[in-house]
This record gives C-alpha cells, structure tokens and sequence, in this order.
C-alpha cells in the first residue's frame, strides 16, 4: 500500500482497539527490506519524537521538556511497531490495546511523582 506520509500519518492520532487515545504520530521510523525497498517499520510519539521532527531551537526546547520529566535523560520516543496498525483513517487505529504498548517515560514520570499524589488517583476509572 502506497500513500503520502505527510498527509496521511503523520500527525494523526493513534488510538488503541477500544478506542481509546495512544498519542499521536509524531515521526516514523523506516526499515528496509532485502531488495533495498523502504517501509514503515514503526510509529514514533511523544515530545522527544516530535522535537527530533520539528529540528531547531523549538524541537530542542521540546526534547529538553521531555528530558525534565523523567529519571532518565535523552528521552526516547513511544515506538509502536507498524504490524500493529489495523487501519488508517481519520485515525490511525491499532489491533493492540493501550494497555499491552509500553507507557512514555514522560507519562511515568507523570502518572509518579503528579496524578498518583492526588487523593483517590488510584481509584479513578481509565
């Protein structure tokens, strides 16, 4: 399947099997097969994908954001493999469940040491 990665991934939303949102579709990454052709081999989301997209002082403020909310430094982006996507329409939506992708290190950092000092976080449906 051909398309136009400018205009009909990037920036889209991902969204698991429930419906339920990923992120967004910052960058993708390429692989290439054994006849040299490309493919898209994963999706990238996340600040530090999205400023590594972007380039320039505003990518780098973003990429140093990510890198404040987190223990580890040089944040890497949320890679979802592209055998997980189901479909691409107004929403690029996956055959896998939010729950079974690995969490970004920002939304750990996050969900540690922000949401689950809230009183009754624990508690809260998702």
């Amino acid at each position: 399947m051909r398309m136009q990665l400018g205009r009909q991934l990037l920036d889209r939303q991902i969204v698991d099997r429930d419906g339920r949102l990923v992120g967004k579709v910052d960058d993708v990454e390429f692989g290439v097969d054994a006849d040299g052709v490309l493919y898209v081999a994963a999706l990238l989301t996340g600040q530090g994908a999205l400023g590594q997209r972007i380039g320039g002082r505003i990518g780098r403020l973003l990429v140093a954001v990510a890198d404040r909310f987190t223990e580890e430094r040089a944040v890497t982006p949320l890679r979802i493999p592209y055998r997980l996507v189901e479909r691409v329409d107004s929403a690029v939506r996956l055959r896998a469940c939010l729950d079974d992708l690995p969490s970004s290190p920002v939304e750990q950092w996050l969900r540690r040491h922000l949401i689950g000092r809230i009183p009754g976080a624990d508690r809260a449906g998702g």
